[in-house]
């Protein structure tokens, strides 16, 4: 062996979360790491093994792809066809407009309509988009952030016209909007109204729809815009502690809510950080909730979470090769414990999924379960000296950092300065340029190139105007055709609910069910809480 070989073995290796990794674990590095005294049983306190006693041997995970384009019918069709082909949990993608509280005819939607999700305006698209789609049986998951509260109100709408308990539905919605601030951008309103109206669907929801969830904390856009995967589990519980504050402070006890809590979190990257993260984050997160806030119901204690996608992760290059990628991020998710997946597609890196590529996802998720043994035996990878070690220094790292946010002020306090933002940022910029250098290795990008890279068509996904207008049309019958005074009323009843500080999810529910649309109940709530303005930090 050279000197220059001898030296690579010697060098550090250090992964994205800062911990120094060991050529070798014994079981004195877990015990100094901490020990197992945060190990437990699973499906018992502290829950690092798992939420469950028997988790996948009992129920495999759910399978709930990211779907989601065009307008309702289409929509709907993709829905009908994952569900055909094993899709367990539904997982819908929404257009920037609706997301952005826009109707279909606004100018600002113009050329975005239907573009990256459904397009959404009235309560009838909803009725559309899950038409023949049995809701006890298929879950559906919202992703809407700024203008939750008005879908969720939708979704509520539509599942109690059909006939469905909404004491027994069961869904999510994101809902995640410190998040927006932190990583997307698809905000409406400033900082304090917002996690107002998160707080409104949580009273609501604990009260009507019990055992709906209505709010995913999404730790997975702050990872897919930078942060480390201690970052992401840490500030992901930092935003969560903030909700419940929220609801806490109106007199909802934590016993109350905190079981319908939820997460969505990210897992490409090193296979072993992402599992030690999520047998950490169990145990911290279940530590929060018992000895900060004084749960005593164990489902309050659950980080209950889907994990998958990791789009940060797949590639432009050698797009075949996130293929190979998205089964080892599959892997991870299935080691870690999560009760759902939602994997990305090899193709997502640059357009809309299609159908063969979707069904390859879903193909790659029951791959697991019918041949490769992962369901079989809880926590396969426990007991690991290296696994154990890194999950107790996982978790330190957490709750440095958590310690480090409370110190400064508090995560709603740090969001809105936008010091988390520029944090993210800057660890956005230095991954860019340690792939840029080769510093990390990256097959395809970076290293393992094709001498003369392949030209690959790129499918974007068509953007179809004739159908953009087709949205705006029946819009605008829709608005012949409902009855205006109900419309009026409601908006009234909104903006007078907005201003006296009340919860305006009744105000919300009614509105949508006499078919007031997206953009006309946020407009009423612009005009009370007004519009964000992004700190800007260099």
């Amino acid at each position: 062996m050279n000197d220059r070989a001898k030296g690579d073995l010697l060098k550090p290796i250090t992964n994205e979360s800062g911990i120094e990794i060991k050529p070798l674990y014994t079981a004195a590095d877990v015990e100094a790491s901490g020990g197992l005294t945060m190990l437990g049983e699973p499906g018992q306190f502290p829950f690092t093994r798992g939420i469950h006693p028997l988790m996948y041997r009992k129920q495999p995970w759910t399978m709930r792809q990211y779907a989601g384009f065009g307008n309702p019918e289409e929509t709907n069709r993709r829905f009908k066809y994952l569900i055909a082909n094993g899709q367990t949990g539904l997982n819908v993608a929404f257009d920037l407009p609706t997301q952005c509280g826009l109707d279909s005819d606004d100018p600002l939607a113009d050329g975005e309509v239907g573009r990256v999700g459904m397009a959404v305006d009235t309560l009838r698209d909803f009725e559309v988009a899950f038409d023949g789609i049995d809701l006890d049986r298929i879950t559906v998951s919202l992703t809407i952030n700024g203008a939750a509260a008005i879908l969720i109100a939708m979704y509520l709408a539509m599942a109690e016209k059909r006939g469905y308990d909404l004491k027994r539905l069961r869904g999510t919605a994101q809902n995640d909007i410190l998040k927006e601030f932190i990583g997307r951008g698809t905000w409406i309103f400033p900082v304090q109204p917002s996690i107002k109206l998160v707080g409104d669907t949580i009273e609501y929801c604990a009260a009507h729809a019990p055992k709906y969830s209505p709010v995913s904390v999404c730790g997975y856009h702050i990872r897919e815009s930078g942060a480390t995967p201690a970052q992401e589990m840490a500030y992901a519980f930092c935003i969560a502690k903030a909700y419940a504050d929220e609801v806490i402070a109106r007199g909802l006890p934590i016993d109350e809510f905190a079981g319908r809590l939820s997460y969505n979190f990210n897992i490409f990257g090193n296979l072993f950080e992402q599992v030690a993260k999520f047998r950490a984050g169990r145990s911290l997160w279940a530590r929060i909730m018992s000895e900060q806030y004084g749960a005593k119901e164990p489902g309050s204690m659950w980080l209950r979470m889907i994990a998958g996608g990791g789009g940060g992760g797949l590639t432009f290059e050698q797009p075949e090769v996130n293929i190979v990628r998205g089964a080892y991020y599959a892997l991870i998710s299935a080691l870690s414990g999560a009760q759902t997946m939602a994997l990305c597609s090899y193709d997502e890196a640059y357009t809309i999924p299609t159908e063969y590529s979707a069904r390859i996802s879903l193909r790659t998720m029951q791959l697991l379960i019918e041949e490769m043994g992962l369901t079989e035996t809880v926590d396969p990878l426990g007991g690991s000296y290296y696994i154990e070690t890194l999950t107790n220094q996982m978790r330190a790292q957490m709750e440095q950092i958590m310690a480090d946010v409370d110190a400064e002020g508090g995560i709603v306090k740090l969001v809105s300065e936008g010091a988390i933002q520029s944090r993210v940022s800057a660890q956005a910029y230095r991954m860019q340029r340690a792939i840029e250098s080769g510093a990390f290795r990256k097959v395809g990008v970076n290293c393992y190139r094709n001498e003369q890279e392949d030209e690959h068509a790129v499918a974007f996904h068509p953007y179809d105007e004739a159908d953009a207008q087709r949205r705006v049309d029946a819009l605008h019958r829709l608005r012949g055709e409902r009855d205006s005074a109900q419309v009026t009323a409601a908006l009234a009843r909104l903006r007078a609910d907005a201003q006296a500080g009340r919860n305006v999810m009744p105000a919300l529910v009614q509105g949508v069910k006499a078919y007031a649309s997206v953009g006309e109940l946020t407009h009423e709530l612009v005009q009370v809480y007004g519009r964000y303005r992004e700190p800007v930090r260099f």
